[in-house]
């Protein structure tokens, strides 16, 4: 006898997506991201008002992208120099600084709303699985780091005072390809200048 013939929503792996997007969507927050980017670009409306603050504050996601992105060294040494003296996931600050950015100089005013949305259902999951991991991973100096530093919003002096490490840009490079999304976002922010009335 043949096997029952699976549904349709099996077929098409729907329950599978339905499933990551309940327990794991913290996997799509990238793709999401750069896909709300993306559309704000083509369907922005800029405004010159809006658009010259807006740079300013994508410019500066983008800065503490690559700063964060040059200290990071995954998995193997729980970082805690560069912006990780001050904040403990400044590439997620960096992130939400750049669509705050793009809100602004898309001239869109559904944009922040809906980045709001995206932000409230990605980035909490993702910064409770993340802050697990890290606990797991370095037992003894995540706590006392993860005690005196917050997840999102900076401390006013570093961590460890003196404690600069190394900022490196093939790091930065290897780790996210920074440097590559940072240019694309400067050539998106570009695109959005050349509508500007």
């Amino acid at each position: 006898m043949s096997a029952e013939p699976k549904s349709i929503v099996s077929n098409l792996g729907l329950q599978k997506f339905i499933k990551d997007i309940q327990h794991n969507r913290r996997r799509f927050r990238q793709f999401i991201g750069i896909m709300f980017l993306i559309l704000l670009t083509i369907v922005g409306q800029p405004i010159a008002a809006w658009f010259v603050p807006g740079v300013v504050i994508a410019g500066l996601g983008i800065a503490v992208r690559l700063w964060a992105s040059g200290h990071v060294k995954k998995d193997k040494v729980l970082a805690t120099t560069g912006p990780y003296a001050y904040v403990r996931h400044p590439l997620y600050v960096g992130n939400h600084l750049l669509a705050l950015g793009f809100c602004l100089a898309s001239g869109l005013w559904w944009s922040l709303p809906v980045w709001i949305l995206i932000g409230l259902f990605f980035y909490p999951q993702t910064i409770r699985y993340e802050d697990k991991l890290l606990a797991r991973l370095f037992p003894g100096e995540w706590e006392p780091w993860s005690q005196r530093t917050r997840a999102l919003i900076p401390r006013l002096t570093p961590y460890k005072p003196g404690g600069r490490g190394e900022w490196s840009f093939t790091q930065s490079l290897r780790q996210n390809g920074e440097p590559i999304i940072a240019s694309l976002l400067v050539l998106f922010l570009y695109l959005l200048y050349l509508r500007l009335p």
